[in-house]
């Protein structure tokens, strides 16, 4: 979708605006959602960062899903300066954009655009000169949490999906504020279900509760955190039973992170004896030197009893993993 046709599906007649998932778990699924409650999110998001008319916000993610569309929605509301880069994997990488070099106040991207940027020490740069940088779309590992602890300016990671409109929780991750709890904007109540899964209330974005596959945890009473934040710790979906054991994929995939320096990704596969079986797809032929940092790395019931080599980790238009598609091919591999 290009700006003039989300500008004309925005401006037409209809309170309502055509919005896909992202399909991170399958296929994505169109929704409808309300104009106004776009409007309500964009006026959220601003008031939260303290952004001011005239500033500038730069929109370099794909307008076919809502994190695209709502950096749109909140430079109208907002009375934003928008620049408008083609998507990429490099965002600061085309040069013979001259608006990569005016000041930008607001920046959105997903994970491998900041990832990619800070490989190019002319993009790193220039993303380290963004006033607000929010990352959202996919989980933010060690390496690039530690690699923007330092940043000058404000680093975000948001928590939200496109039932919410884009985000309603940010935590911090640089400076003293540098944080693993999100915490809510104003108006934004969470709970846990009986399953551990968070529960959302944001009647400004979303009728009614919203019950997430989210499994997380939240702030203990009497802690140093506010009331009502949270951590994810992973997603339902992505938990595999192995022999009565509970293994979280996220959790295995955070403990890998430091040691393996190519694109990986764990999932699962059916198992007679144990029912699930621990699967690591990765770039990389070298497969017994991967196995060696398994077993030194992870707990006895977590290592993989599956290495499969391929030629690309399965990711998403939006660069999130592509989990259904990891796990329907170590199922062909059996």
């Amino acid at each position: 979708m290009t700006l003039k046709e989300f500008l004309e599906e925005w401006n037409n007649s209809s309170e309502t605006i055509l919005v896909h998932t992202s399909g991170s778990t399958g296929k994505p699924k169109p929704m409808l959602v309300e104009k106004r409650r776009m409007e309500a999110s964009a006026r959220i998001t601003c008031q939260f960062l303290g952004l001011k008319e005239g500033d500038t916000a730069l929109l370099c993610m794909p307008l076919d899903y809502i994190a695209g569309k709502m950096m749109v929605v909140r430079s109208l509301v907002w009375s934003l300066h928008l620049m408008c880069l083609e998507p990429s994997s490099h965002p600061f990488g085309a040069s013979k954009h001259p608006e990569c070099n005016v000041p930008i106040d607001f920046a959105a991207m997903v994970p491998i655009q900041v990832w990619n940027t800070l490989q190019v020490p002319e993009e790193r740069e220039r993303l380290m000169q963004v006033r607000h940088l929010i990352i959202g779309g996919g989980a933010i590992n060690n390496e690039l949490a530690e690699a923007l602890k330092d940043f000058p300016n404000a680093v975000w990671s948001t928590y939200g999906m496109t039932e919410t409109l884009s985000h309603i929780a940010l935590r911090r991750l640089n400076g003293p504020e540098r944080s693993d709890w999100y915490t809510p904007f104003e108006g934004v109540e969470v709970s846990l279900n009986e399953e551990g899964c968070l529960v959302i209330n944001a009647p400004t974005v979303h009728d009614g509760l919203l019950v997430t596959n989210d499994i997380a945890e939240l702030s203990p009473v009497n802690s140093h955190l506010s009331p009502n934040q949270f951590r994810i710790l992973g997603r339902k979906d992505n938990v595999i039973c192995s022999g009565g054991i509970k293994i979280q994929i996220e959790e295995v995939e955070r403990l890998l992170h430091p040691h393996l320096q190519v694109p990986f990704m764990i999932t699962k596969a059916p198992d007679q004896r144990l029912g699930e079986q621990v699967v690591l797809l990765i770039e990389s032929h070298d497969i017994p030197a991967v196995q060696d940092i398994c077993r030194q790395v992870l707990p006895k019931y977590w290592q993989p009893r599956q290495y499969l080599s391929v030629d690309h980790i399965p990711l998403t238009e939006t660069g999130k993993p592509a989990r259904a598609e990891a796990e329907q091919l170590a199922k062909l591999y059996q």
